[in-house]
């Protein structure tokens, strides 16, 4: 038995999505304007992961239960998805953390 064959996997990490989990994002997606959905891929900490970001950068991660899902969801919400592996996140992600991380006093 080789050595990953051992370890086992927090209980968090197989966790899928819940149904609070897609009530966040549709509410997100309700009070927001401009929102975009960036699909995350599975990683050894988390199962597939969805990222949306509000026309002003303030962006919010729920769990997923799949790609298919993701999609699914934003075809009825009616916002555009794409993939962070091919697309990456958008700039004004970035810059709403280090706005929002100085306006806070923790940079």
């Amino acid at each position: 038995m080789g050595l990953f064959n051992r370890r086992k996997r927090h209980a968090a990490w197989d966790r899928g999505s819940t149904r609070e989990d897609i009530k966040h994002l549709e509410e997100f997606t309700r009070t927001r304007t401009g929102v975009e959905a960036y699909l995350e891929p599975v990683t050894m900490a988390t199962e597939t992961t969805l990222v949306l970001v509000a026309h002003d950068g303030e962006w919010t991660r729920r769990r997923v239960e799949s790609p298919e899902e993701a999609g699914q969801l934003t075809t009825k919400w009616g916002i555009p998805l794409y993939d962070t592996q091919k697309v990456g996140y958008p700039p004004r992600m970035r810059e709403w953390t280090e706005r929002n991380k100085r306006d806070r006093g923790t940079l």
